[in-house]
């Protein structure tokens, strides 16, 4: 705990932004929430008792399939694959984007304080940001009309933007951040994706086409996947606690 707030201290000007990045991406969720709301004549507060019990419950979810992440063969060991979004996605279809901006938030929240940070916070940012660009999107769209086909598009197109905006991220502020982080050139960066990896030899977008989208490509597809077989008999009991 100590670590903890000795980072925060030391890098008090990232945190704040980090926090500010936070704020403009829940604002937006509530905006979305709000005109689908409107749209579909839904009375009840944005953030309910029972709402808010879940919305907890299912962020420890997340948090703890988060600690359980993983490397895959085509990319370097710095980049883990985990299924914490598959929490998150089941309850920000049932509870609306704004909840699913807030448990990705208190994901990283609970893991910070269990786990510590050994990023500085720029990893935590990237996975909160790019969890974001998975959820926000799918529950967007999948608010305005609940139906299943509706289900599968949200999914389609939140998949699509995670691999797109995962990808782009990384070339664009990860791997240059993580580069100035650790003092390592970003030529020995993505030496190590062309060692586990033909693939990414040729520069940082090979790198990020051939290590960074096929995992975000994976990651997105196997969470809508699992998703849309099991949220249709889970909802009932997410929403009222037994089933209907």
């Amino acid at each position: 705990m100590n670590e903890l707030f000795q980072n925060i201290a030391e890098n008090a000007m990232y945190v704040l932004s980090f926090l500010l990045i936070i704020v403009v991406v829940f604002v937006i969720a509530v905006l979305l929430e709000k005109a689908a709301r409107r749209k579909n004549d839904v009375k009840e507060p944005i953030f309910g008792t029972r709402k808010m019990a879940m919305i907890g419950m299912f962020s420890a979810l997340a948090m703890i399939l988060h600690l359980f992440d993983f490397p895959l063969p085509f990319a370097p060991g710095f980049y883990k694959l985990d299924f914490s979004e598959l929490p998150i996605l089941i309850g920000t279809f049932a509870f609306g984007p704004a909840a699913g901006v807030m448990m990705e938030f208190i994901k990283i929240l609970l893991k910070l304080f269990i786990k510590g940070t050994s990023t500085a916070f720029v990893g935590d940012l990237a996975n909160f940001v790019i969890g974001c660009s998975f959820i926000l999107p799918a529950s967007a769209i999948y608010a305005f009309h609940k139906s299943k086909k509706t289900a599968i598009v949200a999914c389609i197109v939140g998949t699509a933007i995670l691999t797109v905006f995962g990808t782009a991220f990384n070339a664009v502020y990860l791997l240059p951040a993580f580069s100035k982080l650790y003092g390592m050139p970003l030529e020995s960066l993505l030496e190590m994706g062309s060692a586990v990896n033909p693939l990414a030899e040729g520069g940082i977008v090979s790198f990020v086409v051939a290590c960074v989208a096929p995992l975000n490509l994976i990651k997105g597809a196997s969470v809508s996947l699992v998703t849309l077989l099991v949220y249709k008999p889970l909802s009932p009991i997410i929403k009222t606690g037994h089933r209907i």
